[in-house]
């Protein structure tokens, strides 16, 4: 009981500290702010803030720690008869119908805000690339391990549900098989998939920061979807990808 109290204060804390960081960087620029004053505007002490952030990249970057390791988490647990990458695309189609910010498709005034905070600041931008190459090799080893069945002949054909973007197998290509992947493989079809979510992430929200709407976006963003993941297909079935 007291230590989950403890545990709840800790994580409020930690919010509150960073919210304020946000805040300050958004108003007067990453650079033009230091930690000395962020500390003082969220009245904790300077080794206070240093033990919730290690950095100050890491003041900005927490709100989205937890979306780390999450392509791993959707591939572990896909329903039985899915592929890893039918999985990858039913999960980016239901984030851009939701708005998930990390699709790129969210319009609200304070995630464009922090992506703009994100993309045009070099030392935010390199620990994004960094956190992508951690979830490349999270995602290669979720795929790497065996399928619990063949894929179904739904996954086969590249039906993904009314979604889009279905394609037939690819010429030549044989039936996928349970059992290990490749590393190697893995890895390949994990580093595509990652810059594929990138490039239709940032194109989103280059989209909407030429001032359109998420609605009026979200028909190209679906179709370019489709197309993307019917490449990561065609190149990985023959793998059982």
């Amino acid at each position: 009981m007291v230590e989950g109290l403890r545990t709840r204060k800790k994580e409020r804390t930690r919010r509150a500290i960073s919210e304020v960081a946000i805040a300050m960087f958004l108003e007067h620029g990453f650079d033009q702010v230091g930690v000395a004053e962020i500390a003082a505007a969220a009245e904790v002490s300077k080794p206070t803030l240093f033990r919730y952030f290690p950095s100050k990249e890491d003041l900005v970057l927490d709100r989205i720690s937890d979306h780390r390791g999450e392509a791993a988490a959707v591939v572990r647990a896909r329903p039985a008869g899915r592929t890893p990458l039918d999985a990858l695309h039913d999960a980016f189609m239901a984030g851009l119908d939701a708005r998930e910010p990390t699709t790129g498709l969210c319009d609200h005034p304070a995630v464009m805000a922090y992506h703009r905070l994100v993309f045009d600041t070099p030392s935010l931008a390199s620990r994004v690339a960094e956190y992508a190459a951690a979830d490349t090799e999270a995602l290669a080893e979720a795929m790497s391990e065996p399928m619990s069945e063949p894929v179904s002949e739904m996954s086969e054909t590249g039906g993904m549900g009314g979604m889009g973007g279905a394609v037939g197998p690819a010429p030549g290509a044989p039936a996928s098989t349970p059992g290990p992947v490749p590393r190697l493989t893995s890895r390949l079809v994990a580093a595509q998939y990652v810059a594929v979510r990138q490039i239709l992430a940032r194109d989103n929200y280059a989209a909407l920061a030429s001032g359109r709407t998420a609605g009026e976006v979200h028909g190209e963003a679906v179709a370019a979807a489709g197309t993307a993941f019917d490449l990561l297909r065609h190149g990985a079935r023959a793998h059982g990808l």
